[in-house]
C-alpha cells in the first residue's frame, strides 16, 4: 500500500504493509521520540500530532495518514516553543523517568497552538491521555502552566 504524507515537515511518499501501524513505521525510521508502550491506546507513550492534534501512533494504521500532517518531539526541535517547554520541564523536575516526557511536550504543543492561554483544566485535560508513573503531574502541571504563563527563562 502506498501512502504520501508529511513527517516533521518533509514529504513522505512509501510503501508500507496493510496492517503496520504509525508506531512501528516511525521507529523504523528511527525516530525514537514516539515510545513502545501498551499497544492498546492506553499509556500515550506513542503520542504524535497529526494536523495539530495527540493521537496515539499504536492506534493508527500507516493506510490512515495519506495526506495527513504528521509531527513528532524530532519535528519540534527546532521551535522556540519547544525549549521553553523543555527548560521548564528541567527547571521544575518534571523528568523523572523521561519516558512519557515526549508525549507531555506534544501534547502541550498541540494545546498552546489551539490556546495560547491555556488554564489548569485544559493542561489537565491534555495530559490526561498519558500515563505516568513518576511524576504524579505535579511538577509536568507547574512546568506546562509556567509555559502558558510566559514565565520560562530560556
Amino acid at each position: 500500500m502506498r501512502v504520501a504524507f508529511q513527517l516533521n515537515g518533509k514529504p513522505v511518499e512509501t510503501e508500507v504493509e496493510p496492517g503496520m501501524n504509525v508506531l512501528e513505521f516511525l521507529r523504523s525510521l528511527g525516530v525514537f521520540s514516539v515510545k513502545h508502550g501498551c499497544d492498546h491506546g492506553e499509556c500515550g507513550s506513542c503520542t504524535v500530532l497529526v494536523d495539530d492534534k495527540p493521537q496515539n501512533a499504536c492506534l493508527m494504521l500507516m493506510g490512515t495518514l495519506d495526506g495527513e500532517r504528521i509531527e513528532t518531539l524530532e519535528g519540534l526541535n527546532a521551535r522556540r516553543r519547544m525549549e521553553l517547554m523543555q527548560a521548564a520541564f528541567l527547571d521544575e523536575g518534571a523528568i523523572q523517568c523521561g519516558y512519557c516526557t515526549p508525549a507531555m511536550l506534544l501534547a502541550l504543543e498541540s494545546l498552546l497552538r489551539a490556546n495560547p492561554k491555556p488554564d489548569e483544566a485544559a493542561i489537565r485535560e491534555v495530559f490526561s491521555g498519558i500515563y505516568c508513573r513518576c511524576t504524579g503531574y505535579v511538577k509536568p502541571m507547574v512546568a506546562a502552566k509556567k509555559v502558558a504563563l510566559g514565565e520560562v527563562d530560556g
